[in-house]
């Protein structure tokens, strides 16, 4: 048995040592059911329970805010603990409350904090609390064994609550992607691994999702919030679910974007991690992907610079300096090239099939370049 410690055993980059993983508030959700539950059937509170977590291993929750109202319903709680990962989560009271019901099933639903959905193209229904489907299974099997262990022949109401959930949720995408009154009690290991692009890379699927089940054929991807605001500002005829932030994972996204069968993917934001894009890149993290400054020289030489201001652009430090040489030279072809040659290795990594627009804009949002190509 790993993971008592919540170590999961990975230094990130630079870190003195291994980073703490957390829990997801679908395995939280779950501790804190089973702990009301066993508070209603034996009128004692435990002072902690332990899970089998789908990632493959045991683990304690440590319990808190215990209430019992006679033998009518108990309540639990326990606190998100999200490890070392930035999360907007942690430290959140995640509450169960248990009732028993006249039949010998189990009901679960979502009370104060917990997001109703409201947008098709979730993996809830529209008018159901927003506890994904392995919370439920994990929330369905920690009371089933609480109730065959004590021989109990009734059912149990299961209420998942988050007291500040409706304020947490304004921190993430949750009203954009119609899950309205709270967070979403989220999770498919139970754990939750340090920076986690798994995690980032789910919640790129999930608003893909979502914008597909709004019938609009047209994504709009940018880097981040910068870049989506000038977005939105350009494209404001369509809905706010068309807009993905994507981060650095460009292929991931388009050929998710072309799964769920839109015809048209354009890409918003700057030269600098466009250029990367243009150079056959598809995750464009500093990390993965440096500028390459020949390659943008022999942009600047097809766009019809001088041999001068060709050396200048190869022997560039940054991408935001080839910008400033480019644009003082009043080369914007430039930029419309570069945005051709995005577009071809965004129809190339697809295998084509769709159109892609690739727009370039500066920090403050004007526009340097242009263009698409249908594939």
């Amino acid at each position: 048995m790993t993971g008592e410690n919540g170590m999961d055993g990975q230094a990130a980059a630079g870190s003195p040592g291994p980073m703490r993983r957390g829990y997801t508030t679908g395995a939280c959700a779950a501790a804190a059911a089973k702990g009301a539950a066993l508070l209603l059937i034996t009128g004692e509170a435990p002072d902690s329970v332990e899970l089998y977590l789908p990632a493959g291993f045991h683990h304690r929750f440590e319990l808190t805010g215990f209430k019992r109202q006679g033998d009518i319903s108990a309540t639990c709680a326990t606190i998100k603990d999200a490890g070392d990962d930035p999360d907007a989560t942690h430290g959140a009271w995640i509450e169960a409350t248990v009732s028993w019901l006249d039949h010998p099933s189990i009901e679960i639903d979502g009370g104060r904090g917990v997001g109703r959905v409201t947008k098709p193209g979730l993996p809830v229904a529209v008018g159901e609390a927003a506890i994904n489907p392995v919370p439920r299974r994990m929330i369905l099997e920690a009371v089933s064994e609480v109730l065959e262990e004590h021989g109990a022949a009734r059912g149990l109401r299961v209420v998942i609550s988050v007291p500040e959930g409706e304020a947490i949720a304004r921190k993430t995408l949750n009203p954009r992607l119609g899950i309205l009154g709270g967070i979403s009690i989220l999770g498919t290991r139970g754990v939750v691994t340090p920076f986690s692009t798994e995690a980032y890379q789910a919640s790129i699927v999930q608003a893909i999702s979502v914008a597909a089940a709004t019938g609009n054929g047209h994504l709009i991807l940018t880097t981040g919030g910068s870049s989506e605001k000038h977005a939105q500002a350009m494209f404001n005829e369509l809905p706010e679910e068309a807009f993905i932030q994507m981060g650095e994972y460009v292929g991931f996204s388009l050929g998710h974007a072309k799964a769920y069968g839109f015809q048209k993917v354009t890409l918003v934001g700057m030269a600098g991690k466009y250029s990367k894009v243009a150079q056959g890149a598809m995750l464009i993290h500093s990390k993965n992907a440096p500028v390459d400054f020949g390659f943008l020289a022999a942009v600047a030489a097809e766009a019809g610079a001088d041999k001068r201001l060709v050396q200048e652009v190869a022997v560039a430090n940054t991408a935001s300096q080839v910008v400033d040489l480019m644009t003082e030279a009043g080369h914007l072809e430039f930029f419309e090239q570069l945005c051709r040659h995005a577009c071809s290795q965004c129809l190339k990594q697809v295998n084509g099939g769709m159109t892609v627009e690739m727009v370039l804009i500066t920090m403050k949002g004007r526009l340097l370049g242009r263009a698409e190509i249908r594939g």
